[in-house]
This record gives C-alpha cells, structure tokens and sequence, in this order.
C-alpha cells in the first residue's frame, strides 16, 4: 500500500484540493450530465466517484494505480461543476491531483514517448505544422506503429492550410470603442488560422482596436490538462511578461484557452506571481462575451437562409459559465436561425489531448455527439473552440454526413461582408 499524500504539506493546492473533497454531498446531481458515466455505467467513472478514489488515494487507502485509470478517462469537461449543487470545484481536485500522479507513476515506454511529443509539438504552432507534415508520411506505415502512435496519426488533417501570420496592430474601423489584446493561440494557428482574421476584422468592424503581441506563446492549457504543472507555469509566465495590462480586455477566441487563463491564479496560487496572474485572469475574455458586454455592431446578414446548431465548448459553458453570449450574437444574425442540441451539456469528446489519451472512448463520446446534430436537422454546427470543431468534423464525416462547422466568430464576419 502507498503511504497518504499529506495534503496539509501540500500548500495553498493541498487546502483547494481537501475543500472540493469536502464539499462533495455524493448527491448524484453530477452524473446525468458526466459523458465517461452515460457511456460506461460505472459508479468509478463518475465524477462522485472519483472524488472517492482521489480522496483515498491522497489518504493512503488505495494505491495510485488504482485510482488513475478512472481519473485518466475524466474528459475534465466540468459539466459536473454546472450541474452540482453544492459548488464543489472539482478542476480544484481534478488538476493538483493529476499533477502529484505524474510525479509518482510509471508509465510504458510508448505511452510517454506519445506524451512526449504532445508536450513538445502542441504548445508550440512551428513545431506542430512540421509534426503534422512529418505525420503523413508515417500515414504510409500507420499499422506497423505501436497503437499510442497509431492514434495521434488517425487525428492528423488531410491537409493544412497556408500559415498566415498576424499583424502587431489590427485597427478599428470608424470611432474607436476598445483596445483589446488578442492570445493567437498554438494549435488553431495551424489547423484553422482564418478564425485569428475573421476576429480581428469582427472587432475592427465593432470599432475595436487590437494588438497581437510578439512574445506570446501558448496558454499552458494543454500542459495544465495532462497534468505537466511546471510546463503549464512556463508557458504563462511567458504570457504574463508579454501582454498589454492598459487593455480593455485580453480576448481569447478558443474556449479551452479562456478557461486555462482564467485558472492561472490556481496555477501560481502561493508563489509571487499570484498578483500578476489574478490581474491577468481579471482581464481575460472570451470574444462573444467581449463583444455582447461591447454592443454588437448589427450585421449585415447572410446571404441565404440557414439552420444552425450551437454547441456548447464544455470549457466555455462548464468552466467558464459563458452559454448566453454566443446564442445572443449568432441570434442577431439576420438569415441565420438557431437551434438547440438534444444533450447539448455533454462533451463531445475532444477534452485538449483526450482524443489522443482515451481514442476509443473519445470516438463513442464523439459519434453520440454528431447523431445528437443530425437530429435537429441543422445545416451547419457553429462552436467556439478548435477542439471541438475537429472532432465533431470527424464524427459526421464517420457517420457519411459532413456539415460544415464553423467557429462562431466565423459567421458573424461573414454575416459584415
């Protein structure tokens, strides 16, 4: 048996963790809404449920072992923490504890050498578009490769598009309102780098200054969800040096993004950077709350009549209770016409590194998603997060029923040309 984990030395992280472990009733609210308990029907895969293992696994009760394979197929989507009545903070627990099992695990040689290549490709967008061109060519050999590897290659895209660098400045159009800093983002820099544009000319439109700051790099999101802390640290403090503080607001336009900024006064809680990063985390946006708090310029409209499916990027509905904004802007565009997703709280399996972590669970999470589209009849999915964009692409793609999918800020610039 493992010895306890004395959460009392753990700090400023240690007394999070023992509030949200605390604050659990294990009244079940959470479970309707977890994707691993609808899938499997596991008490264990349950966010109840492993705020027990955790507990007992910081206690000394179990050993570690057997509480990660439960708490590594967690999507960390936060559906749990809207659907909780007692305010428990589980990403309080969820994230310190995947950072202290890194520290004590072991993990097979294949399976780090996939989780090294995330770490050291996907925070960084030069790197990722050189592993995606190298990627297609182990497409040739994919059979022959070890199944860790075989995932990360069955996520790769056809093709990408052209990279399209940024400007330092971006001006308003007309009167200027604002003056906001934009996070580029690694990830959707490569894969989709039109949404970057189609934000600067939405805010520009609403007569909103930007600027794009140089020595910006990525979240540390991505680092924070594996549980790689001090990648996670790195990565923000070189994002608290480079950003603007006389801004109106730092913009994000990926949902997982927002959420990992505004966790950096988790991440440097009890080091002296807690200062800088509260003062960070405050100015922190999402752009369709920017743009709802601002006032929208009204569009212009689209061009035909369309039906449009929200879906709700866990990270910006779970984790940063944003839901109203995108369907106020969306529902402003004449032309366009709205409509709901049955089980719209429910992840749909993407979760920052999941697809590469949990493939097989990822793709049941991810088809239950795309038939949940379908039926609304919808002729196009709008969503504010890169993630969420690939996976629910593959997923109607699978079921032979491709439908474009478009980020929200995507249709609004659309809808002012």
């Amino acid at each position: 048996m493992q010895h306890a984990i004395p959460v009392d030395e753990l700090g400023v992280q240690g007394r999070f963790m023992a509030e949200a472990v605390d604050a659990c009733v294990h009244c079940g609210f959470c479970l309707a809404t977890c994707p691993t308990y609808k899938v499997l029907g596991e008490e264990m895969d349950s966010p109840r449920g492993r705020i027990i293992l955790m507990k007992e696994a910081l206690e000394g009760s179990i050993d570690l072992a057997g509480a990660l394979p439960y708490v590594d197929r967690c999507l960390g989507c936060m559906a749990c923490v809207t659907a909780c009545p007692s305010g428990v903070a589980y990403s309080h627990l969820l994230t310190p504890f995947r950072t202290l099992a890194e520290l004590q695990r072991r993990r097979a040689p294949m399976n780090q050498v996939a989780r090294t290549l995330v770490k050291e490709t996907l925070p960084y967008p030069e790197r990722f578009r050189a592993a995606v061109q190298a990627g297609r060519l182990g497409q040739l050999t994919r059979r022959l490769l070890p199944a860790e590897l075989q995932g990360m290659l069955r996520m790769l895209p056809a093709t990408l598009p052209p990279a399209a660098p940024l400007p330092e400045v971006y001006p308003a159009q007309g009167p200027q309102r604002a003056r906001v800093a934009l996070l580029a983002g690694c990830v959707q820099q490569v894969l989709a780098p039109e949404i970057n544009w189609a934000t600067l000319r939405v805010l520009a439109r609403n007569g909103v200054e930007t600027v794009i700051p140089r020595g910006q790099g990525c979240c540390g999101s991505l680092s924070l969800h594996i549980g790689e802390a001090e990648q996670a640290q790195m990565l923000a403090r070189r994002n608290l040096a480079a950003f603007p503080t006389d801004v109106d607001a730092i913009v994000t336009n990926a949902a997982g993004c927002g959420s990992g900024m505004h966790e950096y006064p988790l991440l440097f809680a009890g080091e002296a950077d807690l200062p800088q990063a509260q003062a960070f985390s405050h100015l922190v946006r999402d752009i369709t709350v920017f743009l709802a708090e601002l006032g929208l310029a009204p569009p212009d409209g689209l061009p035909e009549p369309i039906t449009v499916a929200y879906h709700d990027a866990c990270h910006l509905a779970h984790a940063q209770g944003v839901t109203a904004p995108p369907r106020q802007l969306l529902s402003a565009i004449p032309n366009l016409r709205l409509v709901e997703i049955p089980e719209g709280e429910l992840c749909c399996g993407s979760a920052g590194t999941y697809n590469l972590e949990q493939p097989e669970l990822a793709a049941q999470i991810g088809e239950r998603k795309a038939r949940n589209i379908l039926s609304t009849g919808a002729q196009a999915i709008a969503t504010g997060n890169i993630g969420c964009m690939t996976q629910i692409r593959t997923h109607l793609a699978a079921l032979g029923r491709p439908l474009p999918v478009w980020h929200t800020i995507e249709l609004l610039d659309a809808a002012y040309n």
